[in-house]
């Protein structure tokens, strides 16, 4: 008889976007990290692995893998082999799924996995500090890639391994205090990569989780994190009662008053509440109140690595430029869409790509044909075939285009390069 393919595994590296050998690399990275001695698998391999030839890895590769993954053996597909008595399951991993993060997750994993009969260990700064290096890899990661599910994972399960760590050892109350802080943090990035990717089931869920944990941390910059992040999920839900009254949480919170540029994302993320209202005047109130606060605040404040990797003039033009699309005032939207993409740091990827999509909606909005395909023609494929936002919006170019021009030169130059698009997307 045949063997019969691992459709399981096929499928999660389809998802994953792993191909054979990047696989192989990294259980061969991991088994490296289990036992001093670098792993020898290659792309064959793990093909004999997808065909179902090799009906389950060998134990350490199959360990390494489940690291790798964060999954178990039957949960990728295979037949875990028969164990001794004496053989301890093992234990999930969070899941790593791209090698710059892989080492530290090990690690941590490693530093978690205290025999029963050792003495507590004490957890420490060095502890929190290796999380946090943890969460700006995640930070980075969102603003290159955003909505990715891999991210709303992988935020997910490090926020899992900061509780670990909570009943892993002896600690402070101060360091207890930063490991909730850093599981909230973490699951306010799963909680925003389900928001950026339209999947609010999941989004809720990790808002709820997160919200208890900011509250047992006391951290007020995580607080108004979460509470801001739940306002923009429920304007994307088009209810803009409950997204006033999340982002009203976090305006009133004391972080506001203390520090202005905190007031100013509040404020910015209120216009587009108002926008969704369609209430034009506390629209642009909003909008200047935020304009104001950030003009007040001091540029070298010590503030959260989130808060810095992305708040900033161009990210209150982006929210300026989201509020005045969905008014209908197309001109005053293209502006600040044109400041946005001048304003924009280089790593800020997924922004650029949403708003260049923006900008050309505000243009065809406006009846500018040319220029607006000319526009969504320059988002990058990789967002125009993943990001599900950007993937909304350029499908709106197009029924646009069809509905006011049907056979207008540029309608068919932008159904030819959307078929294309379509026929390079996985």
């Amino acid at each position: 008889m045949s063997a019969l393919p691992n459709h399981v595994l096929v499928e999660w590296m389809s998802d994953q976007k792993l191909g054979s050998r990047e696989l192989a690399e990294l259980v061969n990275k991991a088994v490296a990290e289990l036992t001093g001695r670098p792993g020898g698998l290659d792309d064959s391999n793990i093909r004999a692995w997808r065909s179902g030839r090799v009906r389950c890895p060998k134990s350490v590769q199959l360990r390494a893998l489940e690291m790798v993954s964060g999954k178990s053996a039957t949960d990728l597909g295979f037949e875990r082999r028969t164990r001794s008595p004496a053989t301890a399951p093992a234990q999930e991993e969070p899941p790593v799924l791209r090698r710059n993060l892989i080492q530290g997750a090990v690690a941590i994993a490693v530093a978690a996995a205290t025999p029963a009969h050792a003495a507590p260990r004490r957890i420490g700064v060095a502890d929190v500090e290796r999380l946090q290096q943890r969460f700006a890899d995640i930070v980075a990661s969102d603003h290159r890639h955003g909505g990715q599910q891999t991210i709303e994972q992988q935020a997910a399960a490090l926020s899992n391994e900061a509780l670990r760590l909570q009943t892993g050892g002896a600690a402070s109350q101060r360091v207890r205090g930063y490991l909730y802080a850093s599981a909230a943090a973490f699951r306010s990035s799963a909680m925003w990569a389900a928001i950026d990717g339209r999947r609010y089931n999941s989004a809720i869920e990790h808002m709820r989780e997160a919200q208890q944990l900011a509250e047992m941390s006391g951290d007020q910059a995580i607080k108004f994190r979460i509470w801001s992040h739940a306002g923009t999920m429920y304007r994307h839900m088009k209810r803009p009662a409950d997204a006033a009254a999340a982002n009203d949480v976090a305006r009133n919170l004391s972080i506001t008053r203390r520090d202005p540029m905190f007031a100013s994302l509040g404020h910015a993320r209120h216009a587009a509440i108002h926008a969704t209202a369609a209430d034009i005047s506390a629209t642009r109130r909003s909008f200047e109140a935020a304009q104001e606060a950030m003009l007040r605040a001091d540029p070298d404040a010590d503030r959260p690595m989130w808060m810095r990797a992305f708040y900033d003039q161009a990210e209150l033009d982006s929210l300026a430029l989201s509020a005045f699309m969905t008014l209908g005032q197309y001109d005053a939207a293209e502006a600040h869409a044109h400041r946005c993409l001048a304003a924009l740091r280089p790593h800020m990827h997924r922004s650029r790509a949403i708003t260049t999509s923006r900008l050309a909606l505000t243009q065809l909005g406006q009846g500018d044909l040319e220029p607006a395909v000319a526009s969504a023609m320059h988002v990058p494929k990789d967002a125009a075939t993943t990001h599900p936002r950007v993937i909304e919006m350029l499908a709106t170019v197009g029924n646009e285009l069809r509905r006011k021009a049907p056979t207008s030169p540029q309608t068919r130059l932008w159904t030819e390069y959307a078929r294309c698009l379509k026929g390079t997307g996985r």
